[in-house]
Formats: C-alpha cells, structure tokens, sequence
C-alpha cells in the first residue's frame, strides 16, 4: 500500500519548525511521499520516531547498492505494482559481461567499450552502469586475476560463480568493493551466504522457475541476517519468455501486494541467455534487446547482457529512460531564448515549444545543419506542437508575450518569425498579436537549416 503524506504527518512533531527548509510538517510530510526531500532533515524527530518513520518509509522491494565510492548502482526500491500510481524510481542498471576465459587484450578492449558505450537524448546521457564477470573458464586463479583486473573499472561489479571456493578466490581480491555475488543456490546456499556475511556483499538467489524453493532459499538466507538478496527465478527464452514473465509478476506481486518478506527483493533478469543457442550477431543482439525491453516493461530490476552493438544497446536504453519518467510530470526544457551558431542582428528567428523531446530534435537538427539562428521556445506545459496547438497553448497571445519577454526584438532587426509547419494553423493569430511576418516552416526540424540557406541564398 502506498504511504501518503498524511501518513508520514502523523508521526512528524509538526512544530512547523521550517528546520528542515520547508514551511511546515505536512510540506515536509508531502516532498517526502514523493521522495523529493530526505528524512535526515527533520532535525526534531527523536531516534524512536526516527525509526517508525523509515520502517514506514521503506519500499516494498528493498533498495539495494553495488559497488563503493563513485563506483555505485542503486536499483530496487519497488513501490507500486504500475507506473500511473507513482513514478517508477532507480531505473534498471544494465550489465555487460565479460568472461576470464578471454585473452589480456580481447579483455581490456570489452571493458573499454563498456565504459565508453553512451548517447544523448533528450538532454540526458545514457549508459550502461556495471560489468559482470564470468567465471567461464571454471579456473579459479583466472577467476580471480581477472577481477583484479576490473578493479580499476570505474563500474560495479557482479561476480558470477556458482563454485564458492572461485567466488571466495575472486572477493579476496575484489572484496572490498561490494560486488554482486551470483549466485546462491540449493546445492551452495550455505557456503555462498558465508562469504556474503564475510564480505558484506549483496547476494544474488538463483532458483529457476521454482518459487516454493525460492521462498524456502530466501527464508535461510534472512535467517542469517543477510538483507541485501536479489532474486533470479530463471530467464528462460527457448519457447519464448512467458515463464519467465509469470514468474516475475508473481514475485512482484507477492512483495508488493501480498508483502511476502522472502520476496521483497530486486529481480534480476539475464537476457544474456540468448547467446547459449543463438549464434547470428544480428538475430541474437534483435532477440536479446526484445527480451530486455519486455523485461524492464515487467519488473527487472537489474539485467545482464551480453551484446554491446550500440544499435542493440539504444532502444534498451531509450525504453529504459521512458518508463523510469514520472508520468504526471512532462519532460521540458526551459522557455525561453537560444542561440545556435554566431547570430547578429540579421539572424532569423524560430520557434518551438519546450516539449523535451521536440526540443532536443530541433537542436540536434539546427547543429547538425550549423545553423545560424536563434530559436524561441515556447513553454506549453512540455508539450509537443501539435499537442499544444490543440490544447490551446500555442497561441497568438502566448507566442507575443514570449517575444516581449524574451528580449529578442532587442536582437534582431528583422521581424520575421519561422514557426513549425504543424503550428500552421495559427499562423494568422500570431502576425495580428506579435505584428511579426509569420513564415510557415517545414513540419519536420530535419529540413529547417536548408529552409534557412535558400532564404539566405534568396535575401
């Protein structure tokens, strides 16, 4: 059930102290249910009230940290079972792996890629965010000296073994920096929590398609006080994933709705599996980022992948950076006045609105064309251009005033204004309210910087 503000307010001293930077408890209590504001800042509160109010605080699915220092991933941290009903938080960090069994530089060349495999949308840079080591060679001095080699990786690792005397062989190494143990399970489970314990690392739970065991594994595991455990039923991708998918819904739902203690915990999917029967880069890296993008829609809260083609990687990632937006709130950039290229006072003028997405498309489309303009954009409550034409919002009035406030008219000397081709319809309001020339632009950004060199050509 999720904790609302009024829940959080009765167990606040409401002094109304504004200690903490807000005007009053139920302020306080309310950027708290949005997890907007950290506990810590309300300075009253005695360790006992303290304590009601971060066991009320906590997400159904624990929160759990990889990794130390700057080289951290959070994940988890699960509220809610759909995303209308509170923002999906800690998106799901994608993993890369990497095997021991590889030579030095074939190695240091995929940790590289890794490290390096990033792009640019909307404004946010994505990437990837851990690297799981394989113990694929089955040699435990391999295991080890290639988690030493990781250990100047500036990712979280995840240390995959199913043989403990390996993992031990691979923590003494890397021990200190909190990596992923991979994994427990039925025949290892109490030699792998030993070294959880030892080493104060997560620990990952491996039962396929078997939840009974699960839960009676996941018992043993919270006996021995071990509280940082991720759950693995399987990914199954042979006949499809549908398993896997049943298996992750009910897990989820058992923590969340049910608030079954031996499930509320991180799942882990491995859509890596693809690779033990697919062998064709492009087919495998197509059925691998499917798997992946079904995945996060269903409650991964952490994958291992193995391909690393950018063109495989970016739609994980897109996706990923969609479903992790709040919903109530649009993606927007601030209204206002840009400058692309070197301007004067000849420079035409264009608008947009503040709609992110469209925002970041008309950007990339003005530079790549090395535009000389400058672009007003418009605030429309972050929506697009044909959302906000038909919500009113991109309207005569509202354009004048952004003209006014923007100062461009101090800018330029012209009084021409280019606007989208689908804001066309409101062409004729803008000229009577602003008293500019409105020229109608084309309806995709992509064809604006050669609109401008031929007005240029023609002026």
């Amino acid at each position: 059930m999720q904790v609302t503000a009024m829940d959080i307010y009765r167990l606040l001293p409401k002094t109304n102290c504004a200690e903490c930077g807000e005007a009053s408890c139920m302020a306080f209590a309310t950027k708290l249910s949005q997890k907007e504001i950290d506990l810590e800042l309300c300075t009253p509160l005695a360790a006992d009230e303290l304590e009601k109010l971060e066991n009320l605080l906590a997400p159904a699915v624990r929160e759990i940290t990889i990794g130390t220092g700057d080289k951290t991933v959070t994940f988890g941290g699960d509220e809610v079972l759909y995303r209308y009903e509170l923002t999906y938080y800690n998106p799901t960090p994608l993993v890369i792996d990497v095997s021991d069994n590889m030579d030095d530089k074939t190695f240091r060349k995929r940790v590289k890629l890794i490290e390096k495999t990033e792009f640019e949308r909307t404004g946010e840079k994505l990437k990837l965010n851990a690297i799981a080591l394989r113990n694929a060679s089955g040699n435990n001095d391999n295991f080890a000296e290639a988690a030493l080699k990781l250990k100047k990786s500036k990712f979280p690792l995840i240390l995959c073994s199913l043989d403990p005397v390996a993992m031990k062989a691979a923590l003494e190494k890397v021990g200190d920096e909190r990596p992923l143990i991979y994994a427990a399970t039925e025949n290892n489970v109490e030699d792998m929590a030993a070294l959880a314990i030892e080493y104060d690392c997560p620990i990952a739970l491996f039962v396929q398609n078997d939840l009974e065991k699960m839960k009676e594994l996941s018992r043993i595991l919270r006996s021995k006080g071990i509280k940082d455990i991720v759950l693995d039923p399987g990914t199954f991708v042979g006949d499809g994933i549908g398993d896997t998918l049943d298996n992750f819904v009910m897990i989820r739902r058992l923590g969340i709705t049910e608030g079954d203690d031996d499930f509320r915990f991180p799942l882990l999917g491995i859509p890596a599996v693809t690779w033990l029967s697919e062998k064709d880069e492009v087919e495998g890296g197509i059925k691998e980022a499917t798997i992946a993008a079904t995945l996060i829609d269903k409650y991964a809260d952490i994958l291992i992948i193995h391909g690393t083609n950018i063109w495989e990687l970016i739609p994980i990632l897109t996706l990923r950076q969609s479903v992790y937006t709040d919903p109530r709130k649009p993606q927007a950039v601030d209204p206002g006045i840009y400058e692309f290229g070197e301007v004067n006072e000849d420079s035409p003028v264009l608008m947009t609105t503040n709609f992110a997405l469209t925002y970041y498309t008309v950007e990339g489309d003005l530079k790549s064309g090395k535009a000389n303009c400058y672009l007003l954009v418009l605030d429309t409550d972050g929506r697009a251009v044909d959302v906000s034409i038909a919500g009113g919002q991109f309207n005569g009035k509202s354009v004048a005033d952004l003209i006014k406030e923007s100062g461009v008219e101090d800018k330029v000397k012209t009084r021409i204004l280019m606007i989208p081709g689908l804001a066309a319809p409101v062409s004729g309001e803008i000229e009577d309210e602003t008293g500019w020339e409105v020229k109608v632009g084309p309806r995709d950004s992509s064809a604006v910087a050669g609109v401008l060199l031929k007005l240029k050509e023609n002026a």
